[in-house]
């Protein structure tokens, strides 16, 4: 009984397998490592944010600096 309820609204095996199929239809084969790649470098700097890792704007802005002028 539990089992069924923590299946409830889960997508089939049939419906995952359609999904593919159309997704391969529109994007096409050699399009698809693109979107993947593309999708995990997003995820990565993501991660980067959240963590403050790399330059995700997390350090102070540097002091402008001053222009001399002379008239």
């Amino acid at each position: 009984m539990t089992t069924y309820i923590l299946l409830y609204g889960m997508p089939s095996v049939w419906s995952l397998a359609l999904i593919a199929v159309v997704v391969l239809l529109i994007f096409g084969g050699k399009k698809i490592p693109e979107l993947m790649k593309g999708l995990g470098s997003g995820i990565n700097e993501f991660k980067k944010g959240l963590n403050g890792d790399g330059n995700a704007n997390n350090t102070p802005p540097e002091k402008p600096k001053e222009i001399d002028e002379k008239k």
